[in-house]
């Protein structure tokens, strides 16, 4: 594992693809201290000040790997299990929030390149954005001192690393971790898909590749590969 510290870049993730098509080895990570162009899902700005976590890796698929989209589950249980290891209490939503409460606390977005998956994770430590189409939260709105980025990252990276090693061994493991850590099976959610009206229903778990199952009111259950999910 290797972690590189910037002052200041457009995107992590950015950085990294073009650092995963030159090669760079599974386990780097780059953290910047400060982004002037931070992406989230679906081409959203991840507004990006000092004082929070902006960091991004790469995983290099190999032969027999699961679906790439899974490592969004990876990602989701070494985020909570190091948030929850700083005395702070998320949930998991699918497919890539952590939230307390009802308001998020940090986002993961997966990019690729060749057989490299960038996976990019922002926390929100000393701050949160206001103004956004939902509800946002920092640790340090939460009333605890935020921890320094760097060694939030170490332990973020060192969780990462077991989950991955787990989500190699079985994605079912990590399918089980990040069930007991979401918000609870029958739990009203929103669905809005592209071009579509929002859907409706409750949260049915997670099918065996890690999508979404929907349990709409007329009881039948629709799986969700893509889309923004909202707690109701």
């Amino acid at each position: 594992m290797e972690i590189r510290t910037v002052q200041r870049t457009a995107s992590t993730n950015a950085d990294m693809l073009a650092l995963a098509a030159n090669g760079a080895a599974e386990g780097l990570w780059l953290r910047a201290i400060e982004q002037t162009a931070g992406r989230g899902r679906l081409g959203r700005a991840w507004v990006s000040p000092p004082g929070n976590l902006y960091a991004s890796t790469i995983v290099r698929l190999r032969a027999g790997d699961t679906g790439a989209a899974t490592l969004a589950l990876v990602a989701a249980v070494a985020l909570e299990e190091t948030l929850r290891a700083y005395g702070a209490d998320a949930t998991i939503k699918w497919p890539n929030d952590l939230l307390i409460g009802d308001a998020k606390l940090t986002g993961i977005l997966l990019e690729r390149t060749g057989d490299a998956v960038v996976v990019g994770i922002g926390v929100n430590l000393a701050h949160h954005p206001d103004g956004l189409d939902r509800k946002t939260t920092s640790l340090a709105a939460q009333g605890s001192t935020p921890p320094d980025a760097e060694l939030f990252l170490r332990d973020l990276a060192d969780a990462f690393a077991r989950w991955l090693t787990a989500w190699r061994r079985s994605l079912d493991e990590v399918r089980r971790r990040w069930l007991d850590r979401a918000h609870p099976l029958g739990t009203a959610l929103s669905v809005r898909l592209p071009d579509l009206p929002p859907l409706e229903g409750l949260f049915d778990g997670l099918d065996d590749q890690g999508a979404l199952r929907l349990r709409l009111p007329s009881g039948e259950v629709q799986v969700i590969h893509a889309g923004d999910v909202f707690t109701i």
